[in-house]
């Protein structure tokens, strides 16, 4: 990945299975995860990142409207080509992360959006991240390798 990306937009769910809600910043803390999010302390990845642009193709392609953090991931970036950051370092805002897999959509998502959301963004669906370095992450900050 070449420059920097940005970051779109935030969304947190406090449950599992519960509506996400859009927050302007969120702290996150190595090896635990986004305050306030279902994931905090428990099971999943400490983050997960979805770009923009396949949003956009799922809607104008596919149809598959996901708005409003209907993808279940926490930070919508834009310009990140985020499939490049498997296995790599790097900085959203204030935090340092590494990237551990892409996050394929599963049927929990397709339960819960359009019929075919799953098929709209295989391999597009996202990345699954470690928080390694504490910090805060804010709409507007910039996403870059290091």
């Amino acid at each position: 990945m070449n420059g920097t990306g940005t970051v779109e937009a935030i969304h947190l769910a406090p449950e599992s299975g519960a509506d996400t809600e859009s927050v302007e910043s969120v702290e996150a803390l190595a090896g635990r995860g986004l305050r306030d999010d279902r994931h905090f302390d428990g099971d999943g990845a400490d983050l997960t990142l979805i770009e923009a642009e396949a949003l956009e193709s799922a809607a104008e392609g596919d149809g598959i409207s996901l708005d409003d953090g209907d993808h279940r991931r926490n930070l919508t970036t834009r310009d990140a080509a985020l499939n490049h950051l498997v296995g790599e370092r790097f900085r959203v805002g204030g935090v340092v992360c590494e990237g551990v897999e892409l996050c394929e959509p599963c049927g929990h998502l397709e339960s819960l959006t359009d019929e075919g959301a799953v098929s709209a963004l295989v391999h597009r669906g996202g990345l699954e991240a470690d928080i390694v370095e504490s910090g805060s992450v804010e709409v507007g900050d910039e996403l870059e390798p290091l």
